[in-house]
């Protein structure tokens, strides 16, 4: 019996040197305000940040910038005359911040890009590839993207928490680039082809002040200290 007054101690001390860590919106792009009809840049609708489209003319010599029906919502940010290399942009700041993880929504037409590599920076000039992926067209059989109903099979999720180089900077850039020419249907990008992003959500948490895990060790330590003067009398 003589542990059974550290070990009970101990257990009510866990919990209140604990500091629990919520996820923060950092940036959201829904496209419902800024409702593009140029490359950008565009603010996000929550949070701080730019969001733009690069499309270097390589294949298509023109494109056309709309923000058509998201995945749920009135608006998207579309793009049609699509060569390799062409990307969406989004930074934003995380200092504070660490955890980064990013979501999004994106859909091609039949004969619009489909595989694209999600990168990312720090400095926006050199890009590392994090992963590859493949988008749905919005065409049967998959549901159409309209302004009411939303589908999850045409959202992503990616949890870049292990880059720690991504946490606590200035600036850091995500991209969605076009790897090939292989379109959404199987065959090959046409210049009419479209590619549509909605909802591109970044996400972190705040690293707590050193002062505020102080606070909370000493009051755990306070009840310990209570808990077995007690104890003992």
């Amino acid at each position: 019996m003589k542990n059974a007054i550290p070990i009970m101690s101990l257990a009510l001390l866990a919990p209140l040197t604990t500091v629990t860590l919520k996820a923060d919106t950092l940036a959201l792009y829904t496209f419902e305000t800024s409702q593009p009809a140029t490359a950008g840049p565009f603010s996000p609708e929550t949070g701080s940040g730019s969001a733009l489209s690069y499309h270097s003319g390589a294949t298509f010599p023109t494109t056309t910038y709309s923000s058509p029906a998201g995945n749920g919502s009135a608006h998207s940010f579309s793009a049609n005359g699509w060569s390799v290399g062409d990307y969406y942009q989004f930074e934003v700041g995380t200092l504070g911040y660490s955890g980064i993880t990013i979501s999004f929504d994106q859909t091609s037409s039949n004969t619009g890009p489909r595989d694209y590599e999600v990168q990312y920076s720090t400095d926006g000039s050199s890009f590392t590839d994090y992963a590859a992926y493949s988008v749905l067209a919005n065409a049967s059989p998959n549901p159409a993207w309209n302004a009411t109903t939303s589908s999850s099979i045409y959202t992503s999720t990616y949890d870049l928490s292990s880059v720690t180089g991504l946490n606590n900077q200035a600036s850091v850039y995500f991209r969605l680039v076009d790897v090939d020419t292989v379109s959404a249907n199987a065959g090959t990008v046409a210049s009419a082809g479209t590619d549509r992003v909605d909802n591109f959500a970044i996400t972190a948490t705040a690293v707590p002040e050193p002062g505020t895990l102080s606070f909370a060790l000493l009051g755990g330590l306070a009840l310990f200290g209570l808990s077995m003067r007690r104890m003992r009398s």
